[in-house]
């Protein structure tokens, strides 16, 4: 019969991403006192720190990805335009 995969809750995973940071344990200590593998504990700890600058980015990196898109949209429609233009003057039409 084969295994079927063994999902942990979010809570749990940054538990044991938070005593992996602190690094007051091996990942093979904190492995044993969760029951989880080692290998897990690595990836949460990484997944973790990669994460953590976006969390304390906060609504100012938003906001500045918001305003990059919308700078790339506004680029878009004047090439469209300017393109639509071009065609109506090409086939003849006038507005």
């Amino acid at each position: 019969m084969p295994r079927t995969r063994k999902t942990h809750p979010p809570s749990l995973k940054a538990k044991v991403a938070v005593e992996a940071i602190r690094g007051v344990k091996t990942a093979v200590e904190i492995a044993k006192a969760f029951d989880v593998h080692p290998n897990l504990v690595a990836n949460w700890k990484r997944q973790a720190l990669e994460q953590l600058p976006a969390i304390f980015a906060g609504p100012y990196a938003a906001r500045q990805d918001a305003d990059a898109e919308k700078d790339a949209l506004y680029q878009q429609i004047g090439r469209l335009k300017v393109e639509l233009d071009f065609l109506k003057k090409r086939a003849g039409w006038h507005d």
